[in-house]
């Protein structure tokens, strides 16, 4: 079936004995694996997990519905996450379907499938399976989807207090539903008990990291400005802060060297081409020094480290910070 987000988490808060898959496709990871923990969390304290991959159901279409049905070694919770799914997880999947019985849910990660593809198409047509498409949203669906999180965790939010949540987290879906997590824990509310969540809360559970403290971190990583960027880093170095903004801001900001390099590789001036990109003036040395340091294959290497980057961040879990931050000084000093 194709679910909703409130079909989807409600399931995940309570897994149904009658849906064995959920499937997870579409390109943002973070918010994939922030459901995946949201099933460990319904599935239970000490819930055991398996983990598959893409290759090895590849290789073995029967293992997926084996470790489905098989009990747990300590005869407690159990759940199976396969990571890296693409289409060549049909037949596991089909298989797991069809299977007599299948005792552990079964959550697959398919980041690069597309919504019109088989693998999809037979989670939907299944009454056994929940299929649910991770796209970052846009700036109006990221304001539903925080005042969803909000109102189904008992959190009463002002228009003001959603636009906080989105800007702190940089519209990333897993960062706000985990900034209403925190909220709601710090009021201690319910769908039956509904709070208020003003300035004063919003404060407490740091919600909020500056866009122009992203920013400055950003633009001293692409200048190669190690010591400007440990002090950014250390400044937004709160207990709760996810680095994940940082590293999509990251993104978006080698997207666009790679676009005015290629114009000044074509011919075009540097100052012509930062002014048709309406670089902000404070920003124009700093970019100026990037273009003259990062070449083509290089912004494009770096794109790549810098999505590899975010998944391992999201494994880590609380050590992803730390994963984050040597990357961003690795990459800083491969700058300079």
């Amino acid at each position: 079936m194709k679910a909703t987000e409130a079909r989807l988490t409600a399931a995940l808060d309570r897994p149904p004995a009658d849906i064995r898959l959920y499937l997870l496709h579409g390109p943002d990871e973070a918010v994939a694996q922030a459901f995946v923990a949201r099933l460990a969390k319904g599935m239970g304290e000490g819930a055991e997990r398996i983990d598959l991959d893409g290759a090895t159901l590849r290789g073995d279409p029967a293992r997926l519905a084996d470790e489905a049905a098989a009990l747990s070694l300590f005869g407690g919770a159990r759940f199976v996450r396969v990571t890296g799914a693409g289409e060549e997880s049909l037949e596991a999947t089909a298989a797991l379907l069809a299977a007599e019985r299948a005792g552990n849910p079964v959550v697959i990660l398919a980041p690069t499938v597309k919504a019109t593809g088989k693998l999809v198409k037979a989670a939907i047509d299944s009454d056994r399976a929940l299929a649910f498409a991770c796209y970052p949203p846009g700036a109006r669906d990221a304001a539903a989807i925080v005042a969803e999180q909000a109102r189904q965790a008992g959190v009463r939010l002002s228009l003001a207090a959603v636009q906080r949540i989105i800007r702190g987290s940089d519209g990333d879906r897993a960062v706000m539903m985990r900034e209403v997590e925190k909220l709601a824990l710090y009021l201690d509310s319910a769908p039956e008990r509904p709070v208020d969540a003003d300035d004063a809360a919003l404060e407490a559970i740091g919600a909020e990291i500056g866009e122009g403290e992203i920013g400055e971190v950003v633009l001293a990583i692409t200048a190669g400005q190690v010591d400007a960027l440990v002090d950014g880093l250390r400044r937004m170095n709160g207990p709760d802060a996810s680095p994940i903004p940082i590293l999509r801001a990251l993104g978006r900001r080698l997207v666009t060297l790679a676009e005015m390099r290629a114009a000044i590789e074509g011919g075009e001036g540097a100052e012509q081409v930062m002014k048709r990109h309406r670089v902000f003036w404070r920003e124009e040395a700093a970019t100026a020094a990037a273009l003259r340091r990062w070449t083509l294959p290089m912004l494009a290497h770096a794109q790549q480290a810098a999505r590899r980057a975010e998944r391992e961040v999201i494994a880590a879990g609380p050590a992803g910070r730390v994963v984050a931050d040597n990357f961003l000084l690795r990459l800083a000093r491969s700058a300079r």
